[in-house]
């Protein structure tokens, strides 16, 4: 759904946001993230986590998505955190063909370089194993990269795995300061990476 007027444009945009520190979901944990601003979200509970179901109207994803942590952050629950938004960005060939309506056989083509101008990014993990993982943020910025894929597509992976991943750092940061700058000193860590982790 979209709206248009003179001065701006706003999306309805779809997502889910997993909250840890909360036990249950009570009827005061509901009612405070109501009037916190969470009246476009859907609550749940799973597997030990809250999770909400956002439709929420902004001009883009990344908008949509960092007001509904603060909405999360300011309903004053004690020990809740937003963990991550729920997507994950480690997928099979056979999800990357899922993905973008193509066959398997297909994208097994252009990961060996047999159809495609080539270079299509390396797995993630378990290079080894019949199974490996890739990036989907990696991926799709390769497939909207040479048009097999809407750029909108790839950026809205960018922007959730960049808020995922700062997200995780915040967590590791204040619960493991030390370390994360005794590592940080020891690999010389750039100043800059980009959402999909590439220097």
């Amino acid at each position: 759904m979209t709206t248009t007027s003179a001065a701006s444009r706003t999306d309805e945009h779809d997502f889910a946001l997993l909250v840890g520190g909360i036990p249950q979901l009570t009827a005061e944990v509901e009612h405070r993230l109501f009037e916190a601003g969470c009246d476009d979200a859907t609550a749940g509970f799973f597997r030990g986590l809250l999770t909400l179901d956002f439709s929420r109207s902004a001009p883009s994803l990344q908008e949509a998505v960092l007001s509904a942590v603060h909405d999360v952050r300011s309903a004053g629950i004690p020990a809740a955190e937003v963990l991550r938004v729920d997507s994950c960005n480690l997928v099979t060939a056979s999800e990357i063909a899922r993905k973008i309506g193509r066959s398997r056989q297909l994208v097994h083509q252009y990961i060996n370089g047999d159809r495609g101008p080539g270079g299509f990014p390396p797995p993630e993990c378990h290079l080894k194993e019949d199974r490996p993982l890739w990036a989907w943020c990696a991926v799709s910025a390769w497939l909207a990269e040479h048009q097999f894929l809407r750029p909108e597509v790839s950026h809205q992976a960018e922007v959730i795995e960049a808020i995922n991943r700062t997200l995780a750092a915040d967590r590791q940061a204040r619960r493991l300061p030390d370390l994360v700058r005794e590592v940080a000193e020891g690999l010389r860590i750039p100043a800059r990476v980009d959402t999909c982790g590439r220097a």
